[in-house]
């Protein structure tokens, strides 16, 4: 069996669960840069071998590099390197030019890769520095149809999705039913829209906002709770405030218990992310809600391609207020009577193609 080198930027919490399926299933030593974020990290006394090294800043951020991890990915004791491909590690492109020019083992790559409003110059360094990996696994098809447009060896490149702790969220969703949750607090039954995630500005909250106002000008009332806490949360209660829609907002503020969030999910019709959407499409539809998010697929993350149009969510013209409203309303037409089909079929989505079972099939195929 092949002994792996895997390097990694930090070890997020969010990742926990393909990591530990990752060390259960190869003979693998990790080193995880110091986590000096404000993103959660995991317990790394999990894993079987880790080494935690410093991510040292090169001349400014983004640009960096990872102390002794070129030494030990290309020293005898490894077959093989799987690392984060970031493109602003310094430490990677050594590794990367190091093995092309002496050692030729084995190097695999994990990145969102191509967005697909990438300029010529960072094309052609995209195209050099994947180029150097024997594969490149991708989040999601459309970084590899970007990629395969852009000139690059479309049999180096292998999709391998994201995943959350689906395990844990299964079981939790086995516990669920319908609550008074919602009607409870709105005192009515209105359709809820919902978003749960840091309140930041580019999660372009205060388009929602705009656009439950013109949907309650045509007649239609949709209740909206933001599940979460962050810079813009004043702003967006002013704004409800001034427009007069404080009794269709709920600001549930910030919720760390799994519990109490999955039955808020799971009791909401339609999660609404007029910014990128993320991982927040995957823990939503996970619990059978389905999402409705922007159509510039330049400016998105990856998980979009969770959302099958029609079936599973729906997209609107990035930054258009009334075609988000608009959106909203076809949505809720278009699907009377259907809560529960769309349900089913979001917990399909999630099952087949967003686990860490299907990411661990994925990289037991191509890491030979």
């Amino acid at each position: 069996m092949s002994k792996y080198c895997l390097i990694y930027n930090f070890a997020q919490q969010y990742r926990a669960p393909i990591f530990r399926l990752i060390d259960r299933t190869f003979d693998c030593d990790w080193f995880f840069g110091r986590n000096t974020t404000d993103i959660k990290g995991m317990d790394v006394s999990v894993l079987k071998s880790v080494t935690i090294v410093e991510n040292r800043v090169v001349i400014k951020r983004p640009i960096y590099r990872q102390t002794g991890v070129a030494v030990k990915a290309l020293s005898a004791e490894y077959d093989a390197v799987f690392m984060l491909g970031d493109l602003f590690n310094l430490s990677v492109w050594n590794i990367l030019i190091r093995n092309k020019l002496f050692k030729h083992k084995k190097i695999y790559l994990w990145s969102h890769g191509w967005y697909g409003d990438e300029g010529f110059a960072k094309r052609i360094l995209k195209k050099i520095f994947f180029g150097l990996a024997d594969k490149v696994f991708l989040y999601g098809n459309y970084a590899k149809k970007v990629a395969i447009g852009q000139g690059f060896d479309e049999s180096k490149l292998v999709v391998i999705h994201n995943s959350l702790d689906y395990e844990q969220q299964v079981k939790l969703r086995e516990k669920l039913s319908s609550s008074d949750i919602y009607t409870a607090h709105f005192k009515n039954s209105n359709p809820v829209l919902l978003f749960i995630g840091r309140l930041t500005s580019v999660k372009r909250l205060d388009q929602l906002v705009d656009a439950v106002e013109i949907l309650k000008e045509r007649g239609e009332i949709y209740n909206v709770v933001f599940i979460g806490d962050g810079e813009q949360r004043l702003n967006l209660e002013r704004q409800v405030s001034e427009k007069g829609l404080d009794d269709q907002f709920w600001f549930y503020g910030k919720c760390y218990d799994d519990t109490e969030n999955a039955e808020l999910i799971y009791n909401a019709d339609l999660c609404v992310a007029p910014g990128n959407v993320g991982l927040t499409a995957m823990h939503t539809m996970v619990f059978g809600c389905p999402v409705l998010t922007h159509d510039d697929f330049t400016q998105q993350m990856p998980e979009f391609e969770a959302i099958q149009a029609g079936k599973t969510g729906a997209f609107f013209k990035r930054g258009d207020v009334l075609s988000l409203a608009n959106s909203i309303e076809w949505w809720f037409d278009a699907h009377k009577d259907k809560r529960e089909q769309v349900r089913m079929d979001c917990y399909k989505e999630i099952a087949e193609s967003w686990t860490p079972g299907f990411q661990i099939g994925i990289l037991k195929k191509n890491m030979k």
